[in-house]
């Protein structure tokens, strides 16, 4: 869009920071906006979210149905429960024509033990009208970083702070708070975040955004963008009045979507208006480039000064050896600079006699002098410059007031560490002429900003950690699947490539270990082998087969271990002729189960996500389900129900799961011979052979998913 003229009180073109399709997405007038800290935001949140009437989306890089959605006081007193899968589901039963969009990163797992176990049961359980999904739509190495939150496309939060667990603080960060638990009750440290609320029509566009998100996550559309009544919470005073908000994002390229780097632009062309002083908060500073830019700006404008707040360590090992390395280099720009005694780098402490303790910062906050305020998800890290999902709002000021209530933010936000009024701030920084000075001096109440040491960790490992750990782009793939496939591979083919390898290794250290520990002695080679030929000698065999098969199917079991169980039973030959048997015996009760539950009852299990395994099958031909069967989109159990689901014809049906099953019966058949083998006899010529036998399987799945993502461009 393009940009209204300003009030004649802004005379300085320059100063004009936002600009549309460069450094920021849109640019949208919020009639009301509030900067939101720690608990402030949860509270806010829940009386938001009581007020819905229409929809209600939130977006995260994490989700927990255990989170106490309460504010300061720690405890909630309207009625309506305090866990937040609870709360919204009492929320959706009190408001009929509610719905609830829940969309959340499919995280890494790097994070498997951060997270709930099964979120989309404890989300959306017992409800269609709670709609959740996990959205992989990524590069490889990518997550999605946005926290926004809109309701009823009337009011709109977004900033750095998700609700799950381990986020809650009270704005005192005391020492010792007994509300500070986790979902096993365990205590963890102080923590400070902060995130943005926003009405009017700032809020309408994030609205529309997170539909987008919805629309590519889960492959369906949404109701129309429609604002509907004031669900501005009631105890949140305006910071911000009848003000321009500036949305920048970040989206990596893949597919169809272009590469959005508007969070780096707005961070590049932000220091190049500041004058006097900088405020940061940020949990990640590692973007040397950025710090180059910033020295530049400092050696150029001789009175100008920046503070910056973030955590004194990190949390993982991972995060420490490769962040703060770049944290010391990035540090190491202004000390090369003769600029260490103008950027103060903090991180706040609070403090009881002789015990303090060290106040978490995830927080992601710039304020350029007095002119524009930024609060979102974007790390000053490369991951958010372009790899990331991201999503910031940035408050340009326009008139002497709207200034004056930036400055107040800021100085509230630094008293906030120091234990001070946002007036005694003011006063501290007028005394002493430096917010460097004063942000030092300030600590009351035992809160206080304290110098983080940016020693660089002795890690030899460390740049080829931080090359994986903080990349700017997605990471690209390995030659040799270029070479096969032709292109770029999603990132979830990649990942299950990542997990038939992973099952092979654990198949082939159970059998080590069975041989080679006290664990031999609960497993004799030769009962084994008395065992497997007393069931391929029973009459039965060709009936107890499918009906294993079809028992397998309704509990979700690796269609694939299967097939490997039966021709090790089997033999090769004879297993491929029972594993076929009961693959299409699965096939079709599966099948039979989905027509009759239908489209709907599927989805009220699945979620949304089933849309992608429609899509992909919805073509009813023999061709398609083939490619399906070659190019899995979901579990075999999944995809064999929302065929019938979908009424695909079952001719075409079972005649496209010959087709596309064969090549990986034929191959698993022979993988599975391989591992009765080991199981009786692990030699190292065994062990060598399957390792072979699952490279082989490798190579075939990659050539023939090659085959069929070329035979779709041709026909497409």
């Amino acid at each position: 869009m393009m940009r209204r003229p300003r009030p004649a009180s802004i005379s300085e073109r320059d100063r004009v920071i936002l600009s549309p399709n460069h450094n920021v997405w849109r640019v949208e007038r919020a009639g009301r906006a509030a900067i939101l800290s720690d608990a402030g935001y949860f509270g806010a949140l829940r009386e938001a979210l009581i007020k819905a009437r229409s929809t209600i989306f939130i977006v995260g890089w994490d989700l927990d149905s255990r989170t106490r959605l309460v504010g300061e006081s720690g405890k909630a007193d309207d009625g309506l429960p305090e866990g937040f899968a609870d709360f919204l589901g009492a929320l959706v039963r009190r408001r009929p024509r509610l719905t609830v969009y829940l969309l959340v990163w499919d995280y890494s797992l790097l994070y498997a033990t951060e997270r709930e176990p099964f979120p989309a049961f404890s989300l959306r359980w017992g409800t269609p009208r709670i709609r959740y999904c996990l959205d992989d739509e990524l590069p490889v190495g990518a997550s999605h970083h946005q926290k926004i939150v809109v309701i009823d496309d009337a009011v709109a939060f977004a900033g750095g702070q998700d609700v799950t667990v381990r986020r809650w603080d009270s704005s005192g960060h005391r020492l010792d708070d007994a509300r500070r638990l986790g979902p096993d009750g365990t205590p963890y440290g102080p923590y400070h975040d902060v995130q943005a609320v926003v009405d009017g029509k700032a809020a309408l566009a994030l609205a529309e955004l997170v539909r987008e998100r919805w629309r590519r996550g889960a492959c369906e559309r949404t109701p129309p963008v429609r604002p509907l009544g004031d669900p501005w919470p009631d105890s949140i005073p305006p910071d911000l009045s009848d003000i321009d908000v500036g949305i920048a994002r970040t989206y990596p390229a893949i597919d169809d979507q272009k590469e959005l780097r508007e969070c780096e632009a707005l961070f590049f062309d932000s220091i190049g208006h500041a004058e006097h002083a900088i405020f940061i908060e940020n949990q990640y500073l590692t973007a040397t480039r950025f710090a180059h830019r910033l020295a530049e700006r400092m050696q150029a404008k001789p009175r100008l000064e920046a503070v910056i707040v973030g955590p004194k360590l990190a949390h993982s090992w991972l995060e420490e050896q490769t962040m703060r390395a770049g944290l010391a280099r990035f540090m190491g720009v202004f000390k090369d600079a003769g600029l260490s005694k103008r950027v103060a780098l903090l991180h706040p402490q609070v403090s009881d006699g002789d015990q303090a303790v060290d106040v978490m910062v995830h927080s992601k906050v710039m304020v350029i002098d007095d002119v524009l305020l930024r609060v979102g998800s974007a790390n000053l890290n490369n991951r958010s410059f372009g790899l990331d999902t991201e999503c910031d709002l940035a408050f340009e000021a326009e008139t002497a007031e709207q200034r004056r209530a930036v400055l107040r933010v800021r100085d509230r936000m630094i008293g906030h560490f120091c234990g001070a009024t946002a007036k005694e701030v003011a006063e501290a920084v007028t005394c002493t002429g430096s917010l460097v000075a004063a942000a030092q001096l300030l600590r009351q109440g035992g809160h206080s900003l304290q110098r983080v040491d940016v020693s660089e960790p002795e890690v030899e490992s460390v740049s080829l950690l931080e090359s994986l750990a903080d990349p700017e782009r997605p990471i690209a793939p390995p030659a040799f699947l270029q070479s096969f496939v032709g292109e770029r591979p999603h990132a979830r083919r990649l990942l299950r490539f990542a997990k038939v390898i992973a099952v092979a290794l654990v198949i082939v250290a159970l059998a080590l270990i069975w041989r080679l520990t006290p664990l031999s002695t609960l497993t004799d080679t030769e009962n084994i082998r008395r065992w497997l030929a007393d069931i391929a000698d029973m009459r039965a065999a060709p009936l107890i087969v499918p009906t294993i098969f079809v028992i397998g199917g309704l509990l979700v079991f690796p269609v694939m271990l299967l097939i490997a169980a039966t021709a090790a039973a089997f033999g090769p030959w004879l297993g491929f002729l029972y594993a076929g048997a009961g693959a299409l015996a699965s096939a079709a009760v599966t099948y039979a189960i989905g027509a009759a539950l239908g489209r709907r009852a599927i989805e009220n299990v699945m979620g949304p996500r089933l849309n992608r395994v429609r899509r992909s099958i919805v073509r009813r031909g023999v061709l398609a389900v083939a490619a399906v069967r070659l190019v899995p989109v979901a579990p075999f159990t999944m995809v064999n129900l929302v065929a019938g689901a979908s009424r695909v014809r079952f001719a075409d049906y079972i005649v496209g799961t010959i087709i596309g099953m064969a090549p990986g019966i034929i191959l698993m058949s022979a993988l599975g011979h391989q591992i009765f083998n080991i199981l009786v006899e692990p030699t190292f010529a065994n062990v060598v052979l399957l390792i072979v036998a699952v490279l082989a399987w490798l190579g075939a799945s990659i050539g023939v998913q090659a085959f069929i993502l070329r035979w779709r461009r041709r026909k497409t």
